[in-house]
């Protein structure tokens, strides 16, 4: 079955984070992209403790940089998650096979990443004022269920 959704993290730092989104991804069929340089191993103990036991049944595949990523999704219609975004993450109307598009946890995106989304595709997740950024996890978490909301939940129980 096509993955409902795309979601890319790119050269995330923490281990935790991506055991989190390994789990999330399993359990709402969406497939992980993982761009490398990653800041652990996928044998990381934190980072398995995370998934559980759900890196098994989860779909993940990595990729050596970006562009290799990028050739891989072909023409999928793109959108990058980061705290420049225009647009809010609910704005958007999702499709399925769309792709999320997530930066590290220290430096998030960088431009020329960004530079390869249409600025129209680059939403945010609203924080108070004060705020620099959320967790990985949990932004990714934020967007991946709105756009499933959207798709009336296709596929969940």
């Amino acid at each position: 079955m096509a993955p409902l959704f795309e979601i890319v993290l790119y050269q995330p730092e923490i281990p935790p984070n991506t055991g989190n989104v390994i789990r999330l991804c399993a359990n709402t069929g969406c497939r992980l992209h993982l761009v490398r340089p990653l800041g652990f191993s996928l044998r990381d103990r934190q980072l398995q403790r995370a998934g559980l036991d759900y890196r098994e049944i989860a779909q993940v595949v990595q990729h050596d940089d970006w562009r290799a990523c990028r050739a891989m999704l072909g023409e999928r219609r793109m959108f990058a998650v980061t705290t420049r975004g225009r647009a809010p993450y609910d704005r958007p109307a999702y499709r399925q096979g769309d792709v999320l598009l997530f930066g590290s946890e220290t430096r998030g995106l960088p431009d020329d990443v960004i530079g390869t989304v249409g600025v129209e595709q680059r939403i945010r997740v609203p924080m108070a004022a004060e705020s620099r950024s959320l967790n990985l996890a949990n932004a990714v978490a934020v967007v991946v269920y709105e756009a499933w909301r959207q798709s009336g939940f296709r596929g969940g129980r």
